[in-house]
């Protein structure tokens, strides 16, 4: 890679492909849970496979502004939208804001999307949601503390932020080796990103997918207490998809709110 890489550019491009390639974070809700939703029967994804404890959210979600921040897919959108809550999607990939506004259009759903970088919210105006949900995907960003600042800036007082958000322990082990063969290869010093790996073995480990950056706690709990929010809940989950799962949490969540 060369000085002038752009992750954001990169990424996009990648995500997009994830979308072709039918990543199971790509697949849009169907109309079976979008009339749950619409009865009051939902929940969303924040970590893992885990629906979100329904005491993380606002009492009455009905009418209250709910940005899902870098959480393209058609999922947790058009599911709280359906819930009753006004929803705004942005996301770095055209494609997953598509699967939102196609669940939007299936079933009758004011979505907004927006096409954006996650630490960039200035196309929003200072506390204008009530809720920032931000699933598993800063992963994919090379910085968090402009994520935290502008998350605190766009909420109103009292607002929540839910973020999921990687182990980083995780990328100490060899890739290759948990997807070949179930084994954990201590391989990697933290803090770890895919784009510092030779472009064979970034190939081989990651092949055309997104980069991806660890991020420590420091940065992910701690940057949201450093941006002004207070730390009301916290969660863990096994990572779904690797051997990292019979030893260890794969991913924390929290829940934080504006003072």
């Amino acid at each position: 890679m060369t000085d002038s890489f752009d992750p954001v550019a990169y990424n996009r491009a990648a995500w997009d492909r994830e979308v072709d390639n039918g990543n199971e974070w790509t697949r849009p809700v169907g109309p079976e849970v979008i009339a749950r939703a619409r009865a009051g029967d939902w929940s969303v994804v924040l970590i893992g496979h885990e629906a979100v404890p329904r005491d993380w959210f606002p009492a009455e979600l009905a009418g209250a502004e709910v940005l899902c921040l870098a959480s393209g897919g058609g999922q947790q959108g058009p599911v709280l939208a359906a819930a009753g809550a006004a929803v705004t999607v942005l996301d770095n990939s055209p494609q997953q804001l598509g699967r939102d506004q196609e669940v939007a259009t299936r079933e009758g759903l004011a979505v907004r999307t927006v096409l954006g970088d996650m630490r960039d919210l200035s196309v929003f105006p200072d506390a204008g949601f009530d809720v920032v949900f931000n699933p598993v995907s800063n992963v994919f960003c090379p910085d968090l503390a402009p994520v935290w600042r502008e998350s605190f800036r766009v909420l109103r007082p009292g607002g929540i932020l839910m973020a999921g958000f990687l182990n980083p322990d995780v990328f100490i082990f060899d890739v290759t080796a948990m997807e070949e063969r179930g084994e954990l290869v201590v391989r990697h010093p933290l803090p770890f990103s895919s784009l510092d790996l030779p472009d064979a073995e970034r190939q081989s480990s990651y092949g055309n997918g997104p980069i991806e950056y660890s991020h420590s706690l420091a940065g992910q709990i701690g940057g949201q207490l450093a941006a002004g929010f207070a730390l009301t809940h916290f969660d863990e989950a096994p990572h779904h998809a690797d051997a990292t799962a019979r030893y260890m949490p794969g991913y924390f969540a929290t829940r934080v709110v504006k003072p």
